[in-house]
């Protein structure tokens, strides 16, 4: 059974989505209501923009939401089916359009105010973000405790790979501790601590907003960052999503609660191969694929037999 992964902030880049936009229409459709809902070109910002401003976490989110829908629209497209969906961070809001869960109009409608409230919360620089690889996360978790400041960590992607959040001196602590035990502490280029309560304030802000919108319940089971397991109800969307601005993304145990639900096909729909990555460091014996150009799209409808 397959299911579609969507890609996070991160994996933006320049040029991300306009292949996509050329080799099918539905997936220009795409675009053309992002540029309507947004009230800007998405698809000349994505063509022609420099990896600077695809950067912005106002310009970021969008544009690669709008690759992802524009990567799912060529598979719907082809008659690819999928039976489950789930998306990394950003990516759940491809995933809860992709599920029937938002109308694509709402879904870039939502992912604005999100991307705005982010982008004031981030205008401090007070927090930093970084990933230790090569450590499991029990230690990652009793180093960040024991260090001083705050610092906690936020991204469970793989079993060796864990990504910290928090302040800047406490971040740059932990990362020399892990650093001095021989393993990898790669600094991430954003302008936020993304999914510690550093950002509370767009928390705040964001949830009125999510609560005018309606949500249904999804028509493929959804998987949850917040929990690592199917979603159980669509009717507290609003407090989830703005409680998802400042909880842990546990991709990990998404990937396995998949696996034992019979999931054996993972696609990834949107820029780079970053979830793809994870898939392979967590979980053995499946296939994966992923969609974000035109030769990869050729690829994954062959070895979907499509």
């Amino acid at each position: 059974m397959n299911a579609f992964l969507f890609s996070g902030q991160g994996s933006q880049a320049p040029g991300m989505g306009v292949e996509l936009a050329e080799a099918s229409p539905r997936a220009r459709e795409v675009f053309d209501t992002a540029s309507r809902v947004l009230g800007y070109d998405l698809l000349g910002l994505c063509a022609q923009g420099s990896a600077e401003e695809l950067a912005d976490t106002r310009v970021a989110q969008p544009a690669i939401l709008a690759t992802s829908m524009a990567a799912f629209a060529c598979l719907r497209e082809a008659g690819v089916p999928f039976g489950a969906v789930a998306g990394h961070s950003l990516g759940e809001y491809a995933a809860m359009a992709a599920s029937g869960m938002l109308s694509l109009e709402d879904a870039f409608a939502l992912i604005r105010l999100r991307a705005e409230a982010m982008g004031r919360c981030a205008a401090s620089g007070a927090g930093a973000m970084a990933a230790i690889v090569g450590s499991d996360e029990e230690t990652v978790t009793r180093v960040c405790g024991e260090t001083a400041g705050y610092v906690v960590p936020v991204n469970f992607n793989a079993p060796a790979q864990t990504v910290i959040a928090g302040e800047k001196e406490a971040v740059a602590a932990v990362s020399a501790r892990f650093a001095g035990m021989g393993k990898r502490a790669v600094p991430l280029a954003v302008a936020a601590a993304f999914h510690s309560k550093l950002m509370e304030p767009a928390a705040r802000e964001f949830r009125p907003a999510a609560a005018k919108f309606t949500f249904r319940e999804p028509e493929v089971p959804f998987y949850s960052n917040l929990t690592g397991q199917v979603l159980d109800s669509a009717a507290d969307m609003a407090d989830r999503l703005a409680r998802h601005i400042v909880s842990p993304v546990l991709f990990t145990k998404e990937l396995a609660a998949m696996q034992a639900a019979g999931i054996d096909t993972f696609v990834e729909l949107g820029p780079g191969k970053v979830l793809s990555g994870l898939v392979k460091k967590t979980l053995k014996g499946v296939a994966i694929l992923n969609v974000e150009n035109r030769k990869s799209l050729e690829k994954t409808l062959e070895a979907l037999n499509v």
